[in-house]
């Protein structure tokens, strides 16, 4: 799964401090750890943070998003991001046993 969101690029170091403390919330276990990728070469412009992680299956990831949903730490974080996003998104991916 990953969450891809742009964001005001005027506002990059207070939507990355906001971000650093989502990441405080995955190494306390309150939410499900995920790595962080800024752009340095992609489609997707610079101000775009993409959180990704792996889970066993939708049901799964289904229960991640749900759980930013209902955190009460998690909202209170996102109530303050919200204003420099100009756009997010959600992406599920299979991952192909070849």
């Amino acid at each position: 799964m990953r969450l891809v969101q742009q964001f005001e690029h005027s506002k990059r170091e207070e939507f990355i401090a906001l971000e650093k403390q989502f990441a405080a919330l995955e190494h306390r276990g309150i939410l499900p750890r995920g790595e962080r990728l800024i752009p340095i070469s992609s489609r997707d412009p610079g101000n775009t943070l993409i959180w990704q992680a792996s889970f066993k299956d939708l049901c799964a990831a289904q229960a991640a998003l749900k759980l930013f949903e209902t955190n009460p730490e998690h909202t209170e974080l996102a109530h303050k991001q919200k204003h420099f996003f100009k756009d997010a998104w959600i992406e599920f991916y299979e991952v192909l046993e070849c």
